[in-house]
């Protein structure tokens, strides 16, 4: 329940703060007063949008604060609770701070939440109604949305059901769509895909081979010029066979080491030095017998050069259209069979997804079926349920009615069949459904948008939301200016109802309606001072005298005629006797 709001630097309103009370709370004030601000200040606290120009002109931001009392465990309290939030013996503090460049920040329990996040609370909050809510429940999808949300768990479970198949649907159409239609972009995909794999199939590479051929290639190409330096290199460590006198490296390091091996024993320094000249030439060795393994080992073949170039050039004729070397073909290949593998399954994944596309809208025939039954069932419920409140409401001969229709489909493959007929479908249902008034016996039922005067519609509309406090019920409803286009009698019925529904949840309306403000348990006017604004002493308590003469306000525009306040009395005493 909302208990208090303080408005800062909002519209017309510099500082005010609204004291609200459990029951039904009327709120009245002469036209351009600022009672509307009280609406709008609500609609910021629950999220709503924040537009920039409701901030007070001078000011640099507006500021709305709001005290709930929230029941422990409740809904609110736990999501609350989950954003760090703050209660304080069962008081909930909201805030939100509106800056004059379109910042906007909101605060609950004393912790930075995002505004989302008011807006999520407000459903379980408070309930808004007023004249743009009655234009939106004009169009027959809100209708739609009203009915459901009426038939509770009747309507919802199936529904969930039929939306989830639904999306399911739309997916596996689209992509049996796109398969059909793009079957010959996808067969010369294939062709080309296959094309190449086949190419890289025949000529079988492997990985690095690329690097492999062109080391061999080096190699090959320049073999004599690597034959004559390996010989000459093994000549000058072993000596030329065929120059006796000459001298090698190997004969050297051996007469070095004897010469110092015969000394050895009269110094450890040249002991040491003696064995790495016996390592070097055990090095030397080794490496004159590699050198004329390398000669005699080399291939100078011509055959096997050409035979390595052109196996070089096939490969070459791969990297420049598959990769910039083998390890990238290979790669390609390798994801071109999956592609491919993919594109020839087209035909197999055609019939499964016809399959599925067919059974899915068997099992949406299905579930729209019992969305029309149960919505049909409720519908009946809810025109019952608001026809007897309109009777209170001092339309007794009045009757509504919801007309639920389907739409036929000449070509099957473009709806879904249900009861045996091609109808259109959405994700929503089959149903179109518009609430029907009959305004008195022997009327033909019309759309209410067009079958209700201005009085009667809001009639309508405030029947329709009382029939909804019953079934989905709220701590708080606020009500504004619903009772537009009503009068006489039929505005007392209408304060007499609001009375009503607030023995179960409080009640906040912004009336011009004296007839509807006399029900009130408390009377709040806003008042202007007289530079224009609405300051913390222009939202008063009316009581006693004081709600007399704004009731004689309110009925003749003159506070202090007797004939105005005496009919003000009567109407304070009709209502208290009339709850």
């Amino acid at each position: 329940m909302l208990e208090e709001m303080r408005i800062r630097s909002l519209g017309v309103i510099d500082d005010a703060v609204v004291e609200l009370a459990p029951g039904f709370t009327a709120v009245t004030g002469e036209t351009g007063a600022g009672k509307t601000m009280v609406v709008t200040s609500l609609g910021l606290l629950l999220g709503g949008r924040a537009d920039p120009a409701l901030v007070r002109v001078g000011a640099k931001a507006a500021v709305v604060e709001g005290r709930l009392a929230v029941a422990g465990g409740s809904v609110v309290a736990v999501r609350a609770e989950e954003a760090g939030a703050e209660l304080d013996d069962g008081t909930l503090l909201v805030s939100r701070t509106l800056s004059a460049e379109g910042r906007s920040r909101a605060h609950l329990g004393g912790r930075s939440v995002p505004v989302g996040l008011l807006g999520e609370l407000a459903d379980d909050l408070v309930a808004v109604h007023g004249q743009t809510d009655q234009q939106g429940l004009l169009r027959p999808a809100r209708q739609r949305q009203a009915l459901d949300r009426y038939a509770g768990d009747a309507v919802a479970v199936p529904l969930a059901k039929y939306a989830d198949a639904y999306r399911r649907l739309r997916a596996v159409s689209a992509e049996l769509g796109e398969i059909t239609e793009r079957a010959r972009e996808r067969a010369q995909e294939a062709d080309l895909l296959r094309f190449g794999l086949e190419e890289i199939a025949a000529v079988e590479p492997r990985p690095g081979e690329d690097a492999e051929l062109a080391a061999e290639a080096e190699r090959l190409g320049h073999a004599e010029s690597l034959a004559s330096a390996a010989s000459a290199a093994h000549a000058a460590l072993v000596g030329d066979p065929e120059d006796p006198e000459g001298i090698d490296a190997t004969t050297l390091v051996a007469g070095a080491h004897r010469a110092l091996e015969a000394v050895r024993s009269h110094d450890p320094a040249l002991a040491a030095l003696a064995d790495r000249l016996g390592e070097v030439g055990i090095l030397l060795a080794d490496v004159s017998g590699e050198l004329a393994g390398y000669a005699s080992d080399l291939d100078a073949d011509p055959r096997r050069l050409a035979a390595v170039e052109e196996r070089r050039a096939a490969l070459t004729h791969l990297t420049r259209k598959y990769g910039e070397d083998v390890g990238q073909v290979l790669a390609w290949a390798e994801a071109g069979a999956a592609r491919l593998a993919e594109l020839d399954g087209d035909d197999d994944r055609i019939g499964e997804l016809t399959a599925e596309r067919d059974a899915l809208r068997a099992e949406l025939g299905g579930l729209a079926q019992v969305l029309t039954d149960a919505r049909t069932e409720a519908a009946k419920r809810f025109a019952d349920a608001v026809t007897a409140e309109l009777a209170s409401l001092a339309m007794p001969h009045a009757r509504v009615t919801f007309a639920i229709r389907q739409n036929e489909v000449a070509d099957p493959a473009a709806g879904i069949e249900v009861g045996g007929r091609a109808v259109a479908y959405g994700p929503h249902g089959v149903d179109d459904v518009e609430l029907l008034l009959t305004p008195h016996p022997g009327a033909q039922p019309r759309p209410i948008a067009k079958g209700a005067s201005g009085g009667e519609l809001s009639r309508v509309m405030l029947a329709v939301e009382v029939v909804f406090a019953g079934s989905d019920p709220v701590p708080t409803y606020l009500f504004d200016e619903v009772d537009a286009g009503v009068g006489g009698k039929a505005a007392v019925e209408v304060g007499r109802r609001l009375a009503r529904l607030a023995q179960s949840a409080q009640v906040v309306v912004v009336t011009h309606l004296p007839q509807v403000a006399a029900f009130a348990d408390r009377h709040l006017v806003v008042e202007k001072t007289h530079d224009g604004s609405v300051t913390r002493s222009g939202v008063k308590i009316m009581e006693g005298e004081d709600r007399i003469r704004e009731l004689s306000r309110m009925l003749a525009g003159q506070e202090d005629s007797q004939l105005a306040r005496a009919h003000a009395e009567e109407l304070l005493q009709t209502a208290r006797a009339g709850r």
